[in-house]
């Protein structure tokens, strides 16, 4: 009797066993396989459970479509064979939303599941499964569970990876930061970090960092000068120093002395990059922030929004010498903390009007009220920026959002403004 008959004739839930020996096998796999098996080494062992026909779907960069994991993807710049739309699709709502969603009611056994690597979207699962009783959904859940950290584990040794999730040729300067930037999206149970980027292939000068010690978050934005491989590596130097800063103890304003020093002794004050560091006490909610000639953070609170005023320092890498001023703030419950660059608000359309504070915070607030998932509101954000520049950006326009709840979010919360999955595990425990 086969694995797929067993689990028919025991009901539509795999006994534990088979559970245990389907996630089993598959880490043990995994160990010696490249991101090219894991498709085939996912479909055949998902089968002990009763999981059939499981596909992999990989979000592009942009994420705009959904496309199958193969083990030769088309050139840069085609269409993928079988590739979704992530709008208008019944796969695409799966992404969107976070939730496990029946494909159709002609295809009743089969669904299409989120793939999330913690709180970063990747892509979908398509399963067809012989019911659809609580343990088969858990069963389809911590499958994209395995298969997300399996993706992510292989995906820095994979070019089969980057040319997937890429719909055209990428300029050495994005490449450069794509490598660079942590993922999009990160959460816990006190704060979640959603971070977007455009424009995706040919971002030259713009970054964004944020990294976890303890109770502090640590946040950053960069702008560097210039349109060219040299902004990229202005970024990619500001960052880095700002790294090694942090791992040797650092404050801000010695950070910020650090970065401009390094920037300075490599271009000899010829190139420079706007920026804000910040480190946010996560428990208390006070943030501390140092601004290198940037545009100000600003909160969004309610449906209002509040521009930090404080002491700017001049752009990093100008070797000046200027005082550097620490400031202050106490975030309140709710807040939405916004590092940005100019090239969201300053862009204009082709009559000449600026996309602007007023649109960029508006967007935020109304989509906020609608509840979806704080890196779904960050896509929906950037794809209106560029239908309002028609698709003709003359900057680099990148947006870091920290939404700080106050009070510990509950899991179910964290879920639903990450967009991932409802679980069936028991919430963590509080301190």
């Amino acid at each position: 009797m086969t694995a797929h008959n067993r689990v028919q004739a025991s009901g539509s839930a795999a006994p534990a066993a088979q559970r245990a020996a389907m996630f089993g096998a598959l880490i043990s796999a995994s160990h010696t396989s490249t991101l090219e098996q894991i498709p085939a080494l996912v479909a055949e062992q998902a089968g002990r459970v009763g999981l059939r026909d499981v596909l992999i779907y990989l979000a592009d960069l942009q994420q705009e479509v959904l496309s199958p994991l193969i083990a030769q993807p088309a050139p840069a710049g085609e269409r993928e064979s079988g590739e979704i739309s992530i709008e208008g699709t019944v796969a695409g709502r799966a992404f969107q939303h976070g939730r496990i969603l029946p494909a159709s009611a002609r295809h009743p056994r089969r669904w299409w599941v989120p793939l999330v690597d913690g709180t970063d979207r990747l892509g979908v699962l398509r399963v067809t499964a012989p019911g659809a009783d609580a343990e088969t959904l858990r069963d389809m859940e911590r499958l994209a569970g395995l298969v997300a950290l399996l993706v992510v584990s292989k995906r820095p040794l994979s070019d089969t990876y980057a040319r997937l999730v890429r719909r055209r040729r990428m300029s050495v300067s994005a490449e450069m930061e794509w490598r660079l930037m942590p993922q999009r999206t990160f959460a816990t149970e006190r704060l979640v970090v959603s971070a977007v980027m455009e424009p995706a292939y040919d971002v030259s000068g713009d970054v964004y960092d944020y990294a976890f010690e303890g109770r502090a978050a640590h946040l950053a934005i960069f702008d560097a000068m210039g349109h060219d491989t040299a902004a990229g590596l202005t970024a990619n130097l500001a960052v880095t120093t700002l790294r090694n800063s942090r791992h040797e103890g650092h404050d801000l304003v010695r950070a910020a002395r650090r970065i401009d020093d390094a920037l300075t002794a490599q271009f000899g004050g010829e190139r420079f990059a706007t920026g804000v560091i910040a480190t946010l006490d996560i428990p208390s909610g006070e943030l501390a922030w140092v601004n290198c000639g940037h545009h100000p953070p600003v909160i969004v609170r309610r449906r209002s929004t509040i521009e930090l005023e404080g002491d700017p320092a001049p752009p990093a890498g100008t070797g000046l010498h200027l005082p550097v001023t620490e400031c202050h703030t106490q975030l309140q419950p709710g807040d939405r903390l916004l590092l940005y660059t100019d090239g969201i608000t300053e862009a204009r359309n082709r009559e000449g009007e600026e996309f602007g504070m007023d649109r960029f915070a508006d967007f935020l607030i109304r989509h906020q009220a609608d509840e979806l998932p704080v890196p779904e509101t960050l896509r929906r954000l950037i794809h209106h920026h560029l239908d309002y520049h028609e698709h003709r950006l003359r900057d680099d326009a990148t947006v870091l959002l920290v939404e700080w709840p106050g009070t510990p979010y509950t899991r179910k919360e964290a879920e639903a403004l990450t967009g991932v999955p409802e679980g069936s595990a028991p919430p963590p425990s509080r301190r």
